[in-house]
């Protein structure tokens, strides 16, 4: 029986932070349209505050020959639905920092997808080592309507921090929201303080509106 068939845990399950429900299957749910990949002119960039100040760029076929890794994680929707024990194979985003180290003083970044969608992370929290630009699922490769060719899982976050269509890492030297965070969402996105909506936010948890 593969994994998406497999019944789900009893909501008591450990692994589920608080208000969430595990979910048979993978619902794909994403703002907007599908984009169309485009192999020849796709490329995956690193810019902003980088510690050589030069932008750093690969291909598709360069982004592939990265090492590569997989790790074992939950993912978790800020619409209470849990995807447990999924494999994700892909670029730990720590092989991203050592390639283009970010300048001493980055505390963020900003991950920049398709059409201008971004979600912002705090560094520590990109440089997590589960931290994954993924490209594969349980050993397959990602469906367009999940994210292909890449989308980044950070499984410590609620989803929408992990954003699908990935092109660009910004590197930030002051934190600055990202497109679900301009519209109401935390900005800090941590499950296990179900930390879902910006009116939840405590001093510190993120920039000025």
């Amino acid at each position: 029986m593969g994994q998406s068939e497999q019944e789900p845990p009893p909501p008591s399950d450990p692994r589920l932070p608080p208000g969430q429900r595990a979910r048979r299957g993978w619902p794909a749910l994403h703002y907007g349209p599908v984009p169309r990949f485009k192999p020849l002119t796709w490329d995956l960039q690193v810019f902003g505050a980088t510690a050589s100040a030069e932008k750093h760029s690969w291909d598709f076929d360069g982004f592939t020959a990265l090492p590569r890794t997989t790790v074992r994680a939950d993912l978790h929707c800020v619409t209470k639905f849990s995807v447990l024990d999924s494999e994700w194979t892909g670029v730990s985003a720590s092989v991203l920092l050592e390639l283009a180290p970010p300048a001493e003083d980055v505390s963020h970044v900003m991950v920049w997808a398709e059409y201008g969608y971004s979600a912002n992370l705090r560094l520590a929290d990109f440089a997590d080592p589960a931290t994954i630009l993924a490209t594969h699922r349980n050993g397959e490769a990602l469906t367009a309507e999940h994210g292909f060719p890449v989308r980044l899982v950070v499984p410590g976050r609620y989803a929408w921090k992990g954003p699908k269509w990935v092109r660009a890492v910004e590197y930030m030297r002051a934190d600055r929201r990202g497109f679900w965070e301009e519209r109401g969402y935390h900005n800090l996105a941590d499950p296990w303080q179900e930390q879902r909506y910006s009116h939840q936010e405590e001093p510190g948890d993120g920039p000025l509106r």
